[in-house]
């Protein structure tokens, strides 16, 4: 079956056909490095981890790269305020978001191109620019026209003529048009620099992805994907100074990620209103916040809530205590090897029909309850199955609770077990009023959540 994707280029669902037969070249764009990473990160790359693993599973070598921003305007700001270097500043946040996507199970990337090690690159492409007429010098700084690029708009739908006459454009007298944007700054007293044939600066912001793309992956990549926010400007001035410089199509695929929103706004550091990855970490295991955050659609906005948190680890705990349980049960008949092939297929369709995750995850829930009513030993199809999603890794979610809360509600199970029922519902008490932990008898056993809050 093919895979089918929605392309923000052409504002429609398109059958996925790569470049290269067997290869699929995918570039995400990474964070800029002045931070811990937020939840909205956390959406973005687990998000397209999940479609990365898809590809592979589709029988496609995927080259993934993903780059990290180390130097911008908010870094030097930063790192000014804590009285720190720059490239430590960069070097320690770069070293957090690597852990934060472990901790959430994301694979590695085929490589993480830094910007500021491209910037021979970055400068070869702005000369490059330059001698077609599509980009200029002005007092220091060179900026790329956008007159040059009569198809300027397309990723994100906006019309030139509005976006000049729109109050967000920036004017300045250093610029031919308003719209147009820096490709080089001049230095600024204190601040880093590199020597280059415009005096001393630094690049701007985009044409640093469009370097380290063409270096890394070439002239024509098939998946360019981000968050929502990124679609305009950053990924629309990516396309019109790459494929001026090159000539030819930069990305065939366009993949965008919804918002991820917290009391009806977007959640960002801009806004103040963000949990860090680490923060959350401290509460939920990443394999909770993996799932809470596949379960939307990855178009659709995602509302974040440590209720919602809550709910995911309750439904996620439901599929490990299957997978434990379902040991002693039967492996499957012939009828019921046949209902699994049936699983499969609908969670494969799901995932082919625009990485559908929540569709796909569904598909797990319908497999559990299929189990359960057959009592039937599928196990190795769930755990395959959400293995594809990046769930079940080695760590279970019963080993987040604490040693001690472990402790008292298997002491309770005994209790119950010898029909100390006053002992049993003491120790469900005090495991709720110490851990927060709320105890759920089922059949054979008990499984235990988080109690359900609200921020």
């Amino acid at each position: 079956m093919s895979i089918y994707l929605y392309n923000t280029l052409t504002a429609k669902k398109e059958k996925f056909i790569p470049l290269n037969p067997s290869e699929v070249t995918f570039y995400t764009c990474g964070i800029t490095s002045y931070d811990y990473c937020h939840v909205g990160h956390a959406r973005v790359y687990v998000v397209f981890d999940c479609i990365r693993r898809h590809l592979a599973y589709r029988g496609y070598r995927v080259r993934y790269v993903q780059n990290f921003t180390d130097i911008d305007d908010k870094i030097i700001k930063r790192a000014a305020e804590l009285g720190e270097f720059w490239e430590s500043l960069t070097t320690r946040f770069i070293s957090a978001c690597l852990e934060d996507l472990q901790s959430l199970y994301v694979l590695p990337a085929e490589s993480y191109p830094r910007a500021t090690a491209y910037i021979g690159e970055m400068q070869s492409l702005i000369a490059t620019l330059i001698q077609k007429g599509a980009a200029y010098v002005s007092e220091g700084d060179v900026y790329f026209s956008v007159a040059a690029f009569p198809e300027y708009g397309k990723l994100s739908k906006k019309i030139l003529e509005d976006l000049i006459s729109g109050s967000r454009v920036e004017v300045s007298d250093m610029k031919r048009n308003p719209l147009d944007f820096v490709l080089w700054k001049s230095a600024k007293p204190g601040e880093p620099f590199w020597e280059s044939p415009w005096g001393k600066g630094r690049p701007g912001w985009h044409i640093e992805c469009s370097a380290m793309v063409l270096a890394a992956l070439g002239p024509s990549i098939d998946i360019h994907a981000g968050g929502q926010d990124l679609i305009f400007p950053h990924h629309e001035n990516e396309i019109c100074q790459s494929e001026c410089a090159t000539g030819h199509p930069f990305a065939r695929y366009w993949l965008h990620n919804g918002f991820v929103i917290i009391r009806d706004e977007k959640m960002a550091k801009s806004a103040g209103n963000f949990f860090t990855i680490r923060d959350i970490l401290q509460t939920y295991s990443g394999e909770v916040i993996r799932f809470f955050l596949l379960k939307t659609h990855y178009r659709s906005p995602l509302g974040f809530s440590l209720e919602g948190l809550d709910e995911a680890q309750q439904a996620l705990s439901r599929l490990h205590h299957t997978r434990k349980l379902v040991v002693e049960w039967p492996d499957p008949e012939e009828r019921h090897v046949t209902e699994c092939v049936g699983f499969r297929t609908r969670f494969e369709e799901s995932m082919d029909d625009d990485f559908n995750t929540a569709g796909a995850i569904g598909v797990l829930f319908d497999l559990n309850k299929y189990m359960h009513t057959h009592h039937v030993n599928a196990g190795g199809v769930l755990t395959e199955l959400g293995r594809l999603l990046g769930l079940f890794g080695d760590v279970s979610i019963a080993d987040t609770a604490p040693d001690a809360a472990i402790h008292m509600m298997e002491a309770r199970k005994a209790a119950k077990h010898n029909r100390d029922y006053a002992e049993a519902d003491r120790l469900r008490d005090a495991v709720l009023a110490q851990f927060g932990i709320v105890i759920e008898d089922v059949k054979d056993g008990y499984r235990w959540y988080i109690k359900k809050v609200t921020i």
